[in-house]
């Protein structure tokens, strides 16, 4: 494949929540995904012997941001079910999600992959009888590590 000589552009992606394959599952369509992120936490050391005075710099624990997804309301129960599902205690409610970034051709460039993912929140958007904008649902996910990956 030839380099490229500009970057892809950011309206080209798809998210699988993890509930399936089904085209009517928890799966696409989202409008906006933000917040993808991961930071690995600094420790400073220094052994007492040490010849200089100066810390070692050790690496952390790694700390995954929560991230959210937002779309229009299509299905209202497929999002809101899965944070029911982990509000009411059910034992294998972490999922893998990832979302996967396209060419213009719609070709997968890059796959972000968010492990032990889980609903922390969901959010109706704003109900305006003088608007015209579409009704729209926000989901908020914590996840444990995040992986990256160029395909």
């Amino acid at each position: 494949m030839a380099d490229r000589d500009r970057p892809y552009m950011q309206f080209n992606f798809l998210v699988n929540l993890g509930g399936g394959t089904d085209p009517g599952s928890v799966q696409g369509g989202f409008q906006e995904v933000t917040g993808l992120s991961t930071e690995l936490a600094q420790q400073d050391y220094r052994v007492g012997n040490a010849p200089h005075n100066n810390t070692q710099k050790l690496t952390g624990l790694n700390k995954a941001a929560d991230v959210t997804f937002k779309r229009g309301i299509i299905k209202p129960d497929a999002l809101f079910g899965w944070l029911n599902e982990v509000r009411e205690g059910a034992v294998n409610n972490r999922r893998t999600i990832t979302v996967e970034l396209q060419s213009e051709d719609h070709r997968t460039v890059a796959r972000w992959t968010l492990n032990e993912a889980r609903p922390l929140k969901y959010t109706l958007g704003a109900l305006n009888a003088k608007g015209n904008d579409a009704a729209m649902e926000e989901l908020v996910i914590a996840y444990e590590r995040l992986g990256v990956e160029a395909v």
